[in-house]
């Protein structure tokens, strides 16, 4: 069973490790859709909200403080799904569409976070840690 909880905490993780690299690597145009957004201080807003993806990220996927990652998540998803996809100040159906499929997907993502957040404060099983991820292949 180990291995299928590395492989759900990888797949679970793999969007913050791309989206966090994608806003450091890739602030400049992500800055001005923030801005449109009306995110305040949109430029370090975007290079925070990429540094607690992949912090959060690499924290599930390690085992390594995964509560405080996971929650650290859930919060920044929760922000994210309020700030970034108001389907609720749309008139253009299709952009309501969009913004309220984005919405629901980080409001179910942090679900997901806060299934993990809580399951690991209260001592639960989570899988090995990064150092006994490696006995796993020498098995």
């Amino acid at each position: 069973m180990d291995i299928v909880m590395i492989i759900g905490r990888v797949l679970f993780a793999l969007v913050f490790l791309a989206s966090g690299l994608n806003h450091l690597t890739k602030a400049k145009a992500m800055v001005g859709y923030a801005q449109f957004k009306k995110v305040p201080m949109p430029a370090a807003s975007i290079y925070l909200s990429g540094l607690i993806m992949i912090l959060g990220g690499l924290s599930v996927v390690l085992g390594i403080y995964a509560d405080l990652g996971s929650v650290a998540l859930a919060a920044l998803l929760i922000i994210m799904a309020v700030k970034m996809h108001d389907f609720w100040a749309q008139t253009d159906p299709q952009a309501k569409q969009a913004e309220t499929a984005g919405f629901f997907k980080n409001v179910s993502m942090a679900g997901a976070a806060l299934f993990m957040f809580a399951h690991v404060a209260n001592g639960g099983e989570f899988g090995p840690q990064v150092g006994d991820m490696l006995s796993l292949f020498s098995k």
